[in-house]
């Protein structure tokens, strides 16, 4: 059955396999509402690998795993070719095995372009119409319902890919418009028939690192908005604590060239360099370390975001299922790379990376709050009739304090599984969906420091600080007012993170 193309006339269409993925192409993809086709060249590849294996399974005597065995521990048992078409339903029900919560949407969205791609390359020897079923799912926005809990990251992200194969053969439940329906349901209301699977499309469907990739994809444009907002509110909080721009010096970074710390002094630099403030003669010899230290600290975080970034791209464009067929090579090859290690490793150095530019920016909140530099305590004109700003910075000391509990890598774990058939698992999938609480609450915990940068920058008026400064506070209070007195201040802070997801800045393309 093709795929749905009637409705992409005036749409936007990204083929498959025409180019390779970025981070930047799958924002757009998402943000636009591009929809999915397959390019000529993948057509053919599905095509071609598809009739090798075909033609492999009517040569008698030969065994291949996954394809006419059974699986993990169970690879030594030969299953009879009239069985092989039930052994890919067996396996995908067994095998959709998901608890926890819902997996949000945009990843579940991700999964599907993600598990299309690595399909598409022709390695996996599944049917077109399988592939163009998927396409089918994505392009109308009918999401699988798939759940957080249930991969080990190696033999493939078993059961969220499960759940995410069910409704092609009527099972499962899909998102339609938000709601959850079940799958035969849809499939009948679409003229739809499920797929007849045939041998290996089973195992092809469910082995692969898709789930961790698609929140990989999802943690890392999280923390690229969080590296944006880091830099810009830091920004506001140096003018607002009356710091020395000293420490942004080029000739101190030419000497120390990591390339995120060089970017972050540059980069404050330039918000700065119009400010009446910076300008203005400094009293203190040296700002502390949560001042001093933003472009190194900052900068580690986008060099550790540029390697992980790296990965991840190439995962994008990789096959990770498990065998894969080899038409020109006439070769059949069982690994192992499904395995998630790499991924593994990566979301907890993502953590870790992303969870300091939170930790360090509760450290400016703290500073901001303590009475110095001719703020008032607390940032209220009246302390200890009023409270002032005092509770927020104790909101973001918790998160900051959970993030330390959140960064314990999953990666240096593993348990054994499959009879000690499967015996070292990455975790990847527990580093990716641990990663994605981290990723929001650093956002939490910026927008608690531009709460109080902002309230001091007022303090310092009629002083301005610069151009790009003086924008963002300006947007700012038309969302949330100065603090003139008490008031109930868990609104202020919601509206804050609401306002660094909606504000955009000509270096915000997210």
């Amino acid at each position: 059955m093709p795929a749905v193309l009637d409705q992409l006339v005036k749409t936007p269409v990204y083929e498959i396999g025409s180019s390779a993925l970025s981070l930047e192409k799958v924002q757009q993809i998402l943000s636009e509402g591009w929809k999915l086709a397959l390019s000529p060249t993948a057509l053919a590849r599905i095509q071609q690998c598809r009739a090798y294996l075909d033609q492999k399974l009517g040569e008698p005597g030969q065994l291949y795993y996954g394809i006419n065995t059974g699986f993990g521990y169970l690879q030594n048992i030969a299953i009879n070719p009239e069985e092989t078409i039930d052994l890919q339903y067996n396996l995908l029900q067994s095998h959709a095995c998901g608890m926890g919560d819902e997996v949000p949407a945009g990843i579940v969205r991700l999964m599907l372009l993600f598990k299309i791609e690595s399909l598409a390359q022709g390695y996996s020897a599944v049917q077109l119409c399988t592939v163009e079923r998927l396409i089918d799912l994505y392009n109308l926005d009918f999401l699988p319902l798939v759940y957080t809990q249930g991969s080990l990251g190696a033999s493939g992200d078993l059961a969220p890919l499960s759940h995410l194969s069910l409704p092609l053969i009527g099972l499962g439940h899909l998102r339609v418009k938000g709601k959850k329906v079940p799958a035969a349901q849809v499939l009948s209301q679409q003229g739809w028939s499920p797929i007849s699977l045939k041998a290996k499309e089973g195992i092809a469907l469910i082995n692969g690192t898709q789930f961790m990739l698609a929140y990989g994809f999802y943690n890392l444009m999280l923390a690229k908005n969080a590296i944006h907002w880091a830099d810009l509110i830091a920004a506001m909080s140096l003018d607002a604590f009356d710091a020395s721009l000293q420490p942004f010096h080029p000739l101190l970074h030419q000497i120390r060239p990591h390339p995120g710390q060089m970017a972050t002094a540059e980069q404050i630099r330039t918000y700065l360099q119009d400010s009446e403030i910076a300008q203005l003669p400094k009293s203190q010899v040296q700002d502390p370390y949560s001042f001093r230290c933003i472009p190194q600290v900052h900068g580690a975080a986008k060099d550790a975001f540029a390697h992980v970034l790296g990965i991840f791209t190439r995962e994008a464009n990789a096959v990770t299922d498990n065998p894969n067929v080899f038409p020109e090579d006439d070769l059949i090859l069982s690994g192992g790379n499904f395995h998630g290690q790499i991924l593994a490793i990566s979301l907890d150095y993502l953590c870790i990376a992303i969870a300091e530019l939170a930790s360090i920016s509760e450290r400016r909140t703290y500073q901001l709050l303590s009475g110095q530099r001719g703020l008032p305590l607390f940032l209220v004109k009246k302390p200890g009739l009023h409270s002032g700003l005092m509770i927020p910075q104790y909101t973001a000391a918790g998160i900051v304090s959970e993030n330390k509990q959140l960064c314990t890598p999953a990666s240096v774990d593993s348990i054994v599984s499959s009879n000690g058939q499967e015996d070292h698992v990455s975790m990847g999938a527990n580093a990716a969906v641990k990663c994605a609480r981290v990723m929001h609450n650093v956002e939490k915990v910026l927008a608690v420091e531009l709460l109080s940068a902002a309230q001091a920058l007022d303090f310092r008026r009629p002083l301005r600080s610069a151009s790009p400064i003086e924008a963002l506070h300006q947007a700012y209070r038309k969302v949330v007012r100065f603090n003139e007195q008490d008031r109930v201040l868990a609104d202020d802070m919601q509206a804050s993170v609401d306002f660094l997801n909606a504000y955009k800045t000509k270096n915000n393309d997210n």
